[in-house]
């Protein structure tokens, strides 16, 4: 299930990072990865729930559409991680990764930075949560 990440990525990656506070500092390398997918992976899950991705025909007209974000600060393994919570217009969407009222992600954290180090694409990923934590992302 897993690819090999390709040398050219991790070289992308890390290029600029000269000291371990660029990798584990608050603005460093691994919390941007982390606030990134995780952040992918919500978008996902309310493309999913709409039926359309964002800026799509499909959603004019559907009654119920992407209407931007909210702030949302969880605490994480290494301190507090702000991410951007899409949200639909109706109010109908529940997030199943950062659920509504969830205020840490307590290990989770790593799980998600080792499917990303691992070279999993955003569907493998899916699948891998849906079978650890029964999400559907």
């Amino acid at each position: 299930m897993a690819a090999n990440i390709r040398p050219e990525v991790i070289d992308q990656l890390l290029e600029g990072c000269t000291s371990r506070s660029d990798l584990f500092d608050d603005n460093g390398l691994f919390k941007q990865l982390k606030k990134q997918v995780l952040e992918r992976l919500l978008s996902t899950e309310l493309t999913q729930h709409l039926g359309y991705a964002k800026g799509a025909a499909a959603g004019r007209n559907s009654g119920n559409s992407h209407n931007g974000h909210s702030a949302k600060t969880l605490l994480s393994d290494d301190g507090p991680l702000e991410l951007a919570i899409p949200r639909d217009r109706n109010g109908t969407f529940e997030p199943q990764i950062v659920p509504k009222g969830a205020r840490r992600l307590a290990g989770f954290d790593d799980r998600i930075v080792s499917l990303y180090a691992r070279g999993l694409t955003v569907r493998e990923i899916q699948g891998h949560l849906r079978e650890m934590y029964g999400l559907e992302v």
